[in-house]
């Protein structure tokens, strides 16, 4: 894993908060916590994600994927004494494997749940639990198909792309675009942009590229579902949504207000120790 050092933690007693990444709301989280002076440890997966978190003596950045086989290893090695998950929804493995090696170790795991939007009662959304629903016939053929699952769900529309047309919005990352590519998707059925998007740019790429219906996941206000929700009623497109994974998660947050008291009051019993660069 590449690392990105904002600061050195000297505590060996376990006196750092490790953040899993993967969100906006971990970006405004973690500035939050290094206000409070809670030294944190923040993991991301892509080199780009890393730029989104401000330069504090309080946070440390470390970039790549984890083995999730060997998290409790890595809790050890970094001195971690609690874990606050802000990763996507849709990231199951890395909380799976949080929340085994937290139990094992005996360490407090906090999930930040970004709060699910009102389901939508227009007749053209279509609430989904797997991508079996949408990977049919009957959904597919002869319309123009616009992705927003993020491109490790890509792959599994590699097969129908020489029977009906798809497009894919993706990350702005070779990662992304790599991923896009193996899947059959063409640089002309492609567009890399970062959320949050606007109402107006969302309208404006369905109607350039003809779209006649999406495919998206559960991913809440700032994924940007309500967005898509109301432009689907607008432009009278259908609209499939693939609900959240359904995690037991030990303890859930339902505001950032909520996660932030409960890391603050972990450190103030804690009494971990920090030193700056």
């Amino acid at each position: 894993m590449g690392t990105r050092y904002w600061g050195e933690f000297v505590d060996n007693r376990g006196s750092v908060l490790w953040v899993i990444g993967g969100t906006g709301e971990a970006v405004e989280l973690a500035a939050a916590l290094a206000v409070e002076q809670i030294p944190c440890l923040v993991t991301v997966t892509t080199a780009i994600a890393q730029h989104a978190y401000k330069k504090s003596s309080y946070l440390r950045v470390l970039v790549g994927g984890l083995n999730v086989a060997s998290l409790g290893e890595f809790i050890q090695a970094q001195h971690i004494g609690a874990v606050l998950d802000v990763s996507h929804p849709f990231a199951v493995e890395i909380s799976q494997g949080a929340i085994a090696a937290t139990r094992a170790l005996n360490l407090p795991y906090w999930r930040y749940e970004r709060p699910a939007i009102k389901t939508s009662s227009n007749e053209r959304v279509y609430y989904i639990e797997d991508l079996q629903a949408v990977l049919a016939p009957e959904v597919l053929l002869k319309q123009r198909t616009l992705l927003t699952l993020g491109y490790r769900w890509l792959h599994h529309f590699a097969p129908w792309q020489t029977q009906t047309t798809l497009f894919a919005r993706i990350l702005p990352s070779s990662v992304a675009l790599e991923a896009a590519l193996l899947a059959g998707f063409t640089p002309d059925r492609l567009i890399a942009l970062r959320p949050p998007i606007t109402a107006e740019l969302e309208r404006a790429l369905w109607q350039q590229w003809g779209i006649t219906q999406v495919i998206t996941k559960a991913s809440g206000a700032p994924g940007g579902e309500d967005i898509k929700c109301a432009i689907a009623e607008q432009l009278k497109i259908s609209l499939y949504i693939l609900n959240r994974p359904q995690l037991n998660y030990p303890v859930v947050c339902r505001s950032q207000k909520e996660a932030l008291a409960v890391c603050r009051g972990w450190w103030r019993s804690h009494q971990g120790s920090w030193v700056k660069n």
